[in-house]
C-alpha cells in the first residue's frame, strides 16, 4: 500500500508500506518531494515505489554508519572493488571502523572525530594482533582510504552532504628501510633450493631474479613465455578470496603488464622444469583439472596454487635455511638491490619491477641507492691512488 498526504504549500509526503520487521512491527518508507499538485506527486510516489522495490533506496533519517555500511557493500563494494581489496576493506571495518562509528549516526560523525580515530590508532596497543606497538603508518593511511571511500558514497547517494573525511589530510607513511639479502645470502639460499622440490626452487628463482610479486609468479603460465629470446611476459595476477576462489585478473597499471628478459641459467632451468610439468601433466590424464591454463605452479592436478601457501612454505624453509627472516615479498626488493648494486639504470629496474613512475621505484629503493653511492665513490679513491703510483 503506497499513498500521498499533503504536507504544506507544493509539498507532500510520500508513504510506501514495506512490510514488517523480525518484531512483527510495519515498515514504512516515507520522504518528502516538492511539487505543486497531487497528480505529479503520485508520479513521484510511482517511481519512489519502483526504488524501493529494486532495493536502490536508502532511507536517510537518522540511519546510522553500520545500516549505511550494509548498504554500501551491495550497492557499491560488491561491484566495484576487487575481491581481495574488498575483503581487506571488511576485515578493517569489522576490526577497527565499525566498533568505534557502527552505533552512530552517519550525519553526527565530524572531522574531530576522524582525525581522533586515526591518532588512536598511532598509539602503542593498537593492534588487535596481540603484536606490540601501534599500527604501521601504511595501514593507517589505508584505514583512512576506506573511510574517504564509505563517506564519498553517502555524499554522492544524498544520505550527508558534506564527507567529514574530506578535509582530514592523508596519514603520510614512512619508509621503512627494507630488509633484504645480499649476495652471499642469496648464494646459500640457491644452494639450499637445490635439495627441494624444482617447483619451489623456481618459485624462489623468479622472485629474485625477475622481481615479480607473489600474485604474477603463482598466475604464470607456459604460453608467457618465450624460452627461444629468454622473455618472460607478465600478463596477469591470481588473488584467492573463500567467497569467489581462485580469481585470474589483470595487473591493476599498464605497467605492470610487462616483458622481463631472463638469464641463460634461468632458461635453462625452465626448459628442465618445463619437462617435468608435462610429464607431469601426461601422468594424470582425465585426471588433469587445469582446463586451458598450463600454469607453472598448481596443484598435482593442475589447479591453481593458494597464493598463501607460498608464503607458508617459505616462512617454514627459512627457519630451516637459519638465514636471516624476510617476508616472500622482499625477495623483490632482494632482487631490486642486487640489481642496483650491479650498478644497472633505475629506468631498466623500475621497469621490470612494473612500476607505474621511476620516482616510486626511487623511494622505495633509496636507502640502498645511498648505499651504492658511497661504493661509487670510492672509485674516485682508486682513480687517485693509480694517478700518485705513476
Amino acid at each position: 500500500m503506497a499513498y500521498v498526504e499533503k504536507r504544506g504549500k507544493d509539498s507532500f509526503r510520500l508513504v510506501v508500506n514495506a512490510g514488517f520487521d523480525e518484531k512483527g512491527k510495519r515498515v514504512r518508507r516515507t520522504t518528502t518531494v516538492q511539487c505543486k499538485t497531487k497528480t505529479e506527486a503520485k508520479k513521484e510516489l510511482a517511481k519512489f515505489v519502483a526504488e524501493i522495490e529494486a532495493g536502490e533506496y536508502i532511507a536517510p533519517n537518522k540511519m546510522k554508519f553500520e545500516a549505511f555500511v550494509e548498504e554500501w557493500k551491495v550497492k557499491y563494494a560488491r561491484k566495484q572493488l576487487a575481491p581481495a581489496t574488498y575483503q581487506n576493506y571488511i576485515l578493517h571495518l569489522k576490526n577497527r571502523i565499525l566498533p568505534t562509528f557502527g552505533h552512530q549516526q552517519i550525519d553526527q560523525i565530524k572531522p574531530l572525530h576522524i582525525i581522533s580515530f586515526l591518532d588512536a590508532l598511532n598509539e602503542v596497543g593498537s593492534r588487535s594482533d596481540g603484536k606490540e606497538g601501534s599500527l604501521s603508518s601504511g595501514t593507517i593511511q589505508y584505514i583512512h582510504r576506506i573511510l574517504r571511500n564509505i563517506f564519498k558514497r553517502a555524499v554522492e547517494w544524498q544520505v550527508i552532504k558534506t564527507s567529514p573525511v574530506e578535509n582530514v589530510k592523508k596519514p603520510k607513511v614512512e619508509t621503512k628501510k627494507s630488509n633484504v639479502y645480499n649476495d652471499e645470502q642469496v648464494r646459500v639460499l640457491m644452494e639450499h633450493l637445490r635439495k627441494e622440490d624444482m617447483k619451489w626452487k623456481m618459485i624462489v628463482t623468479l622472485a629474485i631474479t625477475t622481481g615479480m610479486r607473489r600474485g604474477e609468479i603463482v598466475a604464470l603460465e607456459w604460453n608467457h613465455f618465450d624460452l627461444e629470446k629468454g622473455k618472460l611476459y607478465v600478463q596477469q595476477t591470481l588473488t584467492y578470496t573463500k567467497e569467489d576462489g581462485h580469481i585470474f585478473k589483470t595487473p591493476k597499471t599498464k605497467n605492470s603488464i610487462r616483458t622481463i628478459s631472463l638469464s641463460s641459467g634461468v632458461v635453462e632451468q625452465l626448459k628442465r622444469y618445463k619437462q617435468i610439468k608435462n610429464r607431469e601433466k601426461l601422468r594424470n590424464g582425465d585426471r588433469w583439472q587445469g582446463g586451458e591454463r598450463f600454469l607453472l605452479f598448481s596443484t598435482d592436478e593442475g589447479k591453481p596454487m593458494h597464493p598463501s601457501s607460498v608464503t607458508s612454505w617459505w616462512s617454514k624453509r627459512l627457519k630451516k635455511y637459519e638465514l636471516p627472516h624476510i617476508t616472500f615479498h622482499q625477495l623483490r626488493h632482494t632482487s631490486a638491490a642486487l640489481l642496483i648494486n650491479q650498478g644497472v639504470h633505475m629506468k631498466v629496474i623500475s621497469a621490470r619491477l612494473g612500476h607505474s613512475k621511476i620516482g616510486t621505484t626511487m623511494d622505495i629503493y633509496g636507502h640502498v641507492l645511498d648505499s651504492a653511492d658511497e661504493v661509487a665513490a670510492t672509485h674516485f679513491d682508486n682513480l687517485f691512488d693509480q694517478k700518485k703510483t705513476k
